[in-house]
């Protein structure tokens, strides 16, 4: 069980590369593509479901890695780069690398909300990266008027 909650929150080997957590958001693009181009309640199931799983491995997966929030962990980036793109018209090359950059700007640099790392458990692995994809998600609806 350990080996398959490692596997599902490195994605597999994304979360051994040296960038991990930008390989990890560029994986997670065609599946933010598609979510846009659904129906809006499958894209919200799909964001939940992914949500709350990324929460449940992350734990598990700091638990076995033996660190907190170890980098080799990404799917907080998958949910993240979902949540930049949750309703957002991804037909433009232009927003999908402005969203891109944007996610993953806030993602590392974490203005403001740095604090919500400390929460427990898979939560402080997840919080920055929703909090970013939030604030991603906002600001590329503001680019877009």
């Amino acid at each position: 069980m350990n080996r398959f909650i490692a596997s599902v929150a490195t994605l597999g080997c994304i979360g051994r590369l040296p960038a991990g957590g930008t390989c990890a958001t560029l994986a997670a693009l065609p599946l933010a593509d598609a979510l846009a181009r659904g129906p809006w309640w499958a894209a919200f199931a799909v964001f939940s479901v992914l949500c709350v799983l990324g929460v449940a491995v992350s734990a598990a997966a700091e638990r076995h890695f033996g660190r907190v929030d170890d980098r080799r962990i990404v799917i907080d980036e998958v949910v993240g780069c979902l949540l930049t793109f949750l309703w957002i018209d991804t037909s433009r090359l232009a927003i999908v690398l402005i969203g891109f950059g944007l996610f993953r700007l806030l993602d590392i640099w974490k203005p403001g909300f740095r604090s919500v790392q400390r929460l427990s458990g898979g939560w402080g692995i997840m919080a920055d990266d929703l909090v970013a994809g939030a604030l991603a998600n906002l600001l590329l609806r503001c680019i877009r008027l």
